[in-house]
């Protein structure tokens, strides 16, 4: 908890207009730490600024909220992530608790639910959206139950399939991730090798297959 006695939190967005508009919602209970526009800044930032609480949209650029929420908890496991997507889907939502949200609720409601979502999430417990499912103890049963496997990609190989298909360039790739050029190159062929493709194309299909990036991206 901050200094000021309310929870701090954090809001990640890749349009700054929705950000600022919770941080307006949010503003009257809690203090806001900070707003991001991407996930990899959101993560670099996390372990300085200690937020109770992170508001985080599933599709950013550099890396997707899914990756960004996944590794934030494992840097700081008491913070509690909720999602706000225009995504209803359910199997993203099972994905989002997977990774360690603790609610899921869709922009079209935040005016309503965001600060309802977020006092919930404080208190230990979980919220998802009426509009993602109206039944929520078969939604937490189903993905108790449900049979994760291993994970095909490495968090290495999914920082560049992400920056991959959204068009980056290898030798973007290389700078933003502090690598050099030819090991960028081995973790695509690696990517391509694991993933059974042979294009960028196909690059670009299994990420929006895997909400990696948004259609539209």
């Amino acid at each position: 908890m901050s200094q000021t006695n309310r929870p701090r939190v954090l809001i990640a967005d890749d349009h700054i207009f929705v950000a600022e508009a919770c941080a307006r919602i949010l503003e009257p209970e809690l203090e806001v730490a900070g707003i991001f526009t991407d996930g990899q800044s959101l993560l670099e930032s996390v372990p300085s600024l200690k937020p109770d609480v992170i508001i985080l949209d599933v599709g950013m650029p550099l890396m997707n909220g899914l990756e960004a929420g996944k590794r934030i908890k494992r840097l700081q496991r008491t913070v509690k992530i909720v999602y706000l997507t225009m995504n209803p889907d359910l199997g993203v939502a099972a994905e989002a608790f997977r990774c360690g949200a603790s609610g899921y609720l869709l922009k079209t409601s935040a005016g309503t639910e965001l600060i309802t979502a977020v006092r919930e999430v404080l208190k230990g417990e979980y919220y998802v959206s009426p509009l993602v499912t109206s039944d929520t103890d078969s939604f937490f049963l189903e993905i108790r139950v449900s049979d994760m496997g291993q994970e095909i990609l490495t968090s290495r190989q999914r920082e560049v399939l992400q920056l991959l298909a959204e068009g980056r360039s290898m030798k973007e790739i290389a700078y933003i991730l502090k690598l050099t050029p030819r090991t960028v190159a081995f973790h695509k062929y690696k990517v391509m090798e694991r993933l059974r493709v042979k294009t960028n194309a196909g690059l670009v299909q299994y990420a929006i297959q895997q909400h990696v990036i948004s259609p539209g991206t």
